[in-house]
């Protein structure tokens, strides 16, 4: 039987479609195909790259994709992590398509210190881990 296909969408997948393909992969012990993409390709952040690594996941050979409509309409489950992908998601022309919307703060867009930025990263990591392990524990 085919894998569900879990397609992650953000602006530039860079961070947080990063790090929800990373924490799927890892958690979701090879129960589903995963992919991610973004309306760009901005290119992998490091520090998302950094942060995953302390949580025990390494993305540091993940590359940053634009969305490919194939994918999207072969998807079982288009899951959009920012609210600029969520509006500006191409139109999906598969019915049995599933979109949700989980909305979490670019923490490419932090300001401060290099440690409140990180901290920041660490949060919508340490987010995004959890509500990947709802959806493997629920399957929503």
């Amino acid at each position: 039987m085919e894998k569900k296909l879990i397609y992650f969408l953000c602006t530039g997948n860079s961070c947080r479609s990063q790090m929800a393909d990373g924490f799927m992969h890892a958690l979701g012990g090879g129960l589903y195909e995963v992919k991610s993409a973004g309306l760009e390709a901005h290119g992998l952040n490091p520090r998302a790259v950094q942060v995953m690594k302390e949580a025990g996941v390494d993305i540091s050979t993940h590359t940053s994709n634009v969305i490919d409509p194939e994918l999207l309409d072969r998807a079982t489950y288009v899951i959009t992590l920012c609210g600029h992908a969520d509006e500006h998601c191409p139109v999906i022309t598969n019915p049995n398509v599933i979109k949700w919307h989980w909305g979490f703060d670019d923490p490419a867009k932090a300001m401060g210190t290099e440690d409140e930025i990180m901290a920041q990263f660490r949060t919508v990591r340490d987010a995004i881990k959890a509500r990947v392990e709802v959806f493997l524990k629920e399957g929503q």
